[in-house]
């Protein structure tokens, strides 16, 4: 396996994974540490409702693992803010992203021999999926079409949950407004040179995902990402305006060329296209108005770190070199300095 001379970064998210997270890590820490210089383990951990705390505590004390760093959150987040927590965090020159039910941590040397020959963002795909109902999947399929339609991106494929950034990347992202709503397809989009990997694994066993909270994580992407939901609303307003408007030289064209109309027509159909008319007129601006302040608004954080706390051990540390040196004072006595290197 090769060795590479980086400082690299690990972030998992996990929930409720106490029986598993120490299994996980140790693997982590052994194949990491025969692969880069120097590595940061970061867990986030996503308001877990078991002992996972416990657990998380007791692996960054004297005895347990070194370099880790954890992250818990006061309640729970989609999986791209709970992401967002460790990269913001993060002090690597590369960070990986891997959720530890479905992404093989095997797979890091390859990728990050990719990323230290000067590729920004190095995604990788598993071919093999965790097994999700058939509700999950049809509307899985129907919001990445949508996005595919109105950004461009096919999130599934083309910005896929396990990647390595490059502090660059996220330096990039920590510009942005929501950089916690972006960063899932902003280095997918902002122009880095990127690099597609595939490979396959059996995921580890997980519990179902909950396709209510998907819909309104999903809905709150493309709000976030994209005007194109918004700009739907106020072109039908428009459309609806424009109707209405040649609807009502309609009625007057028959008023004026017709003698036969049914008595009370005329009158009570310019009344209906007019108001419809003025309807959607109110729509389009106020449309354009949120848009407008949507862009210009500033939310609170999406998250809150309830703990942090960090392993009694740090390898980089411990690579200092210490030595002592002998001089003379000015009076003539010894006085030892400690070089540092």
């Amino acid at each position: 396996m090769a060795s590479f001379p980086c400082f690299l970064s690990v972030v998992f998210v996990v929930r409720n994974q106490s029986q598993a997270i120490e299994e996980i890590l140790a693997d982590a820490t052994t194949i990491v540490a025969h692969t880069v210089s120097d590595y940061e383990l970061i867990v986030v951990d996503n308001a877990s409702e078991d002992d996972s705390i416990s657990v998380l505590k007791r692996l960054t004390s004297v005895d347990g693992l070194a370099n880790l760093q954890v992250y818990a959150l006061t309640k729970e987040v989609d999986t791209d803010t709970a992401s967002w927590v460790g990269l913001e965090n993060a002090l690597g020159d590369f960070v990986a992203v891997i959720d530890p039910l479905s992404d093989d941590i095997r797979f890091i040397p390859d990728m990050l021999e990719h990323a230290v020959r000067g590729t920004d963002v190095v995604f990788a795909n598993n071919q093999q999926k965790p097994a999700q109902s058939r509700a999950y999947r049809s509307a899985n399929a129907i919001f990445h079409w949508l996005y595919k339609r109105f950004n461009g991106v096919n999130l599934a494929r083309e910005a896929p949950q396990y990647r390595i950034l490059s502090k660059r990347v996220i330096n990039f992202i920590l510009q942005h407004p929501q950089p916690a709503m972006t960063y899932r397809h902003l280095p997918a989009t902002g122009g880095f040179s990127r690099s597609y990997l595939t490979y396959s694994a059996q995921p580890k066993a997980s519990g179902s995902k909950r396709l209510g909270d998907s819909i309104d994580r999903g809905i709150r992407l493309l709000v976030s990402t994209t005007r194109a939901p918004m700009r739907v609303v106020t072109a039908l307003s428009l459309f609806g305006a424009v109707a209405n408007l040649l609807y009502s030289i309609y009625v007057v064209v028959i008023a004026l060329f017709k003698t036969d109309v049914a008595p009370g027509w005329i009158s009570f159909s310019l009344q209906q296209s007019g108001m419809f008319f003025l309807i959607s007129l109110v729509l389009l601006v106020l449309g354009e108005y949120i848009l407008n302040m949507a862009s210009l608004s500033n939310e609170g954080p999406l998250y809150h770190v309830g703990q942090e706390f960090t392993s009694a051990r740090m390898t980089r540390h411990e690579k200092l070199n210490i030595e002592e040196v002998q001089t003379l004072g000015v009076n003539g006595e010894t006085q030892s300095e400690r070089n540092v290197s």
